[in-house]
C-alpha cells in the first residue's frame, strides 16, 4: 500500500510571526474598543452637558419671562364679538354691525370695569384720560369711510394698517386721497383697535377674509372705478397676498395698483420659533409667556404690548406669500400682477428690506414697479457713529442693470449737507435723474424707522409739531423726551428715541396721490 504523504509542516521561522500578528490584532481590537468606550463616554458626557445647559437656559428664560409685570384685564380678556374667518359675514354692513357689538363689549368688559381717572393720568383704558381714544370726536381705532368731497368717486382705495396698529396710521393719506376724489375705506383688521388681548387668538386668515369683504364693498360702491390698496407694514403683506389671490381666483375684484409702506414681506426666521414660547407657556399654565412684551398702554391707537401669536401670524403670512410667488412664477402668471409703488427705509428693525427686494421686486416682471428707498443721513458727524450701514448693498442695487423695477433713492446732496436730493434710476440704467424735493434732514436725525414713514411731522399724536386747525394730543408721543435714571420708567428708552414721524412725508404723500392717478408711472 502506498503510505499517505506526510503533512506539510509550518516552517519554524513562521510560528513566532503568526503569534506576533495575533497578539497585535488582539491589542488593536482592545485599543479600538477602549477608544470607542472612552469616546462614547466623552460624547455621552458632552451630550448631557449641552442638553443640561440648554435646559438650564430655557428654565432661566421661562423664569425671567414669568417675572415680568403682571398681566392686566386688557391682556387676558378676549372679546367674543371679534370677527373670524369662520364667521364669514356676508357683507361689509355685517362686518360693521359686528364691530359695533365688539366695541359695545369692549366698553362693558373693560372701560366700565377700569372706571374713570383724572386728565393727568395717561392710560388708554380709563375714561377721562387723554390717552382714551373714546374721548375724542372720532375713535380712529374703528373702521372708517371717507366719501369724495365733490361728486362721484374717481377710484376706490382700501387702507390696511400694520400689526398691533389701527386705521389711524393711514388716515392722513386717506384724507388726501379723498380730496383727490377717491372713496376711501380705512379697515380695522381683526384683533386690532380694542385690547392687546385681541392679538392672542386671531389668524392671518381672519385678516385676509376681512380684506376680501372690504374690497368687494368698494367694488359695489364705486362701480367700474379702479381700485387701489395702500398697505402699511403687515397691511402691505395683506395687500400683496390679495393681489396674488386675484391671479388665481377670477371672481375676486381686481386692483389697479398697490402702494406699500414699510411692508412686511420678510421677517426674521426667529419669528418661526417664537410661537413655541407661547406653547410652552400654555403647557405650563404661565400666561405671561404668550407675550413678547408687556407694557404700559399709553398709546390710544396702537398696542404697546405685543403677543407672541402676532409675530407668528406675520411670519405665516409672509411664508404663504413666498410660496404663492414661487408657484405663480413657475407657471409664468405674475405678468398680471398690478403696478407696485413701495416706500422703505434703508434700515428697518422690524421688517427685512432685502426680503422686499429679493422676495418681491425681483420676481415681478414688467417695468411698472418702483421702489423708493430712504437712505441714512450721511453727514460726517452722524456717519462716524453708524453701527449698521446699508451703503454697500444699496450701491450694488444701483449699479445693477438687470433689476426688473425702477429705483428711487433719497440721499444727502453731499456729506456736508442736510439737504437731500431724489435720485431716480430707471430699470436698466445706473445713471440717475436727480431732482430737488426742497427737503432736508432735521438736525439730530440719523435715519427713518419702520414706524415713521406714514406720519407727517404735523401729526397731532406721532409728530413733533402741529398742523393748523389740528387738536394736539395731550401726550404727543412723537415729541416725548423724558430724561432721568435708567430703569425707572415703564416707557422704554428705545420707544422714546425711535422716530415716529417722517420729515419727507409731504413728498411721499404727493407720490401716493400721483400713483393713484397714473399707476405705474415713475
Amino acid at each position: 500500500m502506498n503510505e499517505p504523504a506526510p503533512a506539510e509542516e509550518t516552517p519554524a521561522s513562521d510560528a513566532p510571526r503568526s503569534g506576533a500578528v495575533h497578539h497585535l490584532l488582539s491589542w488593536s481590537k482592545f485599543l479600538a474598543w477602549l477608544s470607542l468606550t472612552v469616546a462614547g463616554r466623552i460624547l455621552s458626557i458632552a451630550f448631557f452637558l449641552v442638553a443640561g445647559g440648554i435646559l438650564a437656559v430655557l428654565i432661566l428664560g421661562i423664569v425671567a419671562l414669568d417675572r415680568r409685570d403682571e398681566l392686566s384685564p386688557w391682556h387676558t380678556t378676549v372679546l367674543e364679538e371679534e370677527f373670524t374667518e369662520d364667521d364669514r359675514d356676508e357683507s361689509f354692513a355685517d362686518y360693521l354691525a359686528r364691530e359695533d357689538r365688539l366695541f359695545a363689549e369692549l366698553k362693558t368688559r373693560i372701560y366700565d370695569v377700569t372706571g374713570t381717572t383724572s386728565p393727568e393720568v395717561i392710560h388708554r383704558f380709563q375714561k377721562g384720560s387723554p390717552a382714551d381714544p373714546t374721548g375724542y370726536p372720532q375713535n380712529w381705532n374703528r373702521t372708517f369711510q371717507l366719501k369724495p368731497v365733490n361728486g362721484a368717486p374717481t377710484c376706490g382705495v382700501l387702507l390696511l394698517h400694520g400689526m398691533s396698529d389701527s386705521p389711524y396710521s393711514l388716515r392722513a393719506i386717506g384724507e388726501r386721497l379723498r380730496r383727490e376724489g377717491a372713496h376711501v375705506i380705512g379697515l380695522r383688521l381683526p384683533g386690532h383697535g380694542t385690547t392687546p388681548s385681541g392679538l392672542l387668538e386671531f389668524t392671518h386668515e381672519d385678516m385676509a377674509a376681512a380684506v376680501e369683504i372690504a374690497v368687494r364693498h368698494l367694488r359695489e360702491t364705486t362701480g367700474d372705478c379702479p381700485l387701489f390698496l395702500v398697505g402699511y407694514s403687515n397691511g402691505g403683506a395683506l395687500s400683496v397676498h390679495y393681489a396674488l389671490e386675484c391671479l388665481e381666483e377670477e371672481a375676486l375684484p381686481k386692483v389697479e395698483g398697490i402702494v406699500l409702506i414699510s411692508p412686511a414681506i420678510g421677517v426674521t426666521p426667529m419669528a418661526a420659533l417664537a410661537v413655541w414660547q407661547g406653547r410652552v407657556g400654555h403647557w405650563l399654565g404661565l400666561e405671561k409667556l404668550a407675550w413678547n412684551s408687556i407694557s404700559a398702554e399709553y398709546d390710544p391707537y396702537k398696542y404697546n404690548s405685543f403677543a407672541v401669536n402676532a409675530g407668528d401670524q406675520v411670519y405665516r403670512l409672509t411664508a404663504e406669500i413666498g410660496r404663492h410667488l414661487s408657484r405663480l412664477d413657475e407657471e409664468d402668471r405674475l405678468g398680471g400682477f398690478p403696478p407696485v409703488l413701495a416706500f422703505q427705509s434703508a434700515v428697518d428693525a422690524t421688517v427685512s428690506t432685502s426680503a422686499l427686494i429679493e422676495g418681491l421686486f425681483t420676481k415681478l416682471p414688467g417695468d411698472r414697479h418702483e421702489l423708493v428707498l430712504f437712505d441714512l443721513n450721511r453727514t460726517g458727524m452722524i456717519e462716524s457713529f453708524l453701527a449698521k450701514d446699508p451703503e454697500q448693498p444699496l450701491e450694488a442695487l444701483i449699479r445693477s442693470s438687470r433689476k426688473p423695477f425702477s429705483l428711487t433713492v433719497f440721499r444727502n446732496r453731499s456729506e456736508h449737507e442736510l439737504a437731500v436730493e431724489v435720485r431716480h434710476f430707471s430699470r436698466t440704467d445706473s445713471t440717475p435723474t436727480i431732482t430737488d424735493p426742497g427737503l432736508a434732514w432735521p438736525k439730530g436725525l440719523y435715519s427713518l424707522s419702520h414706524v415713521a414713514l406714514p406720519f407727517s411731522p404735523d401729526d397731532p399724536l406721532y409728530g413733533n409739531g402741529l398742523a393748523p386747525g389740528e387738536e394736539k394730543a395731550a401726550f404727543q408721543i412723537g415729541n416725548v423726551v423724558l430724561r432721568g435714571e435708567k430703569g425707572v420708567l415703564k416707557i422704554s428708552p428705545v420707544d422714546q428715541l425711535r422716530l415716529r414721524w417722517n420729515p419727507f412725508y409731504p413728498w411721499l404723500e404727493d407720490r401716493v396721490a400721483g400713483f393713484v392717478k397714473e399707476p405705474g408711472k415713475p
